[in-house]
């Protein structure tokens, strides 16, 4: 399998991640969205990451959570990143949910600083989205909180681990002294149990 985008993306990471949990060999090719939009648009036309290319069939997927739920139904049901068991999947939806909205209002506000003119910007859009981006972290942060053992579901490392430490990482990289660990003490400790794994250090932001 090949997996084709940037690191510094987290929803390329979840799935880069993920791919290593399940011990599925891939090639990882770093194309850009930005500065290598040509090349990307012969892989995939629409040139967005991550994609994924499965060699053996040809199957072309985009969209994170569409490819993680292909990824997860190559396996045994005991072994997926989201659980079967009707409670276990639930929380970790709930999670997952959250996590993204935070991985998704960081993308914002740095497009908004980042990539729009100066003049252009719109402070109201800026404030509403960088709310959002802490609603989020505090409901994690509440969740966590409230969990015992290393892992938030089902005795293991899930999905739901997965994407909540790498939304916190890409933030933390993304938006560095923005969203303060101390006011998310138990966010900032999933993200480093997370972070000693081999599979989160063998795919580190770029």
């Amino acid at each position: 399998m090949q997996l084709i985008g940037m690191m510094d993306s987290p929803y390329v990471r979840r799935v880069a991640i993920s791919l290593h949990l399940l011990g599925m060999p891939f090639e990882h090719r770093s194309v850009s969205v930005f500065r290598q939009f040509d090349e990307f648009a012969q892989i995939n036309p629409v040139v967005k990451a991550p994609t994924l290319v499965d060699d053996d069939d040809g199957t072309l997927l985009v969209d994170s959570s569409l490819i993680l739920d292909y990824l997860d139904h190559k396996v045994e049901p005991s072994e997926r990143l989201l659980p079967d068991e009707p409670d276990a999947r639930r929380f970790a939806l709930g999670v997952i949910g959250f996590a993204l909205a935070a991985a998704e209002k960081t993308v914002q506000q740095v497009y908004e600083r980042q990539l729009r003119p100066a003049e252009r910007q719109h402070e109201p859009w800026f404030e509403r989205v960088h709310a959002q981006m802490h609603a989020a972290y505090g409901v994690l942060e509440r969740v966590v909180a409230d969990r015992s053992g290393d892992w938030l579901c089902a005795g293991r490392i899930t999905q739901a681990d997965i994407t909540a430490a790498v939304a916190w990482r890409f933030t933390q990289y993304m938006l560095p002294d923005v969203v303060d660990a101390a006011r998310y003490p138990a966010m900032a400790a999933l993200c480093a149990r997370a972070d000693a794994l081999p599979a989160f250090v063998a795919t580190p932001l770029e």
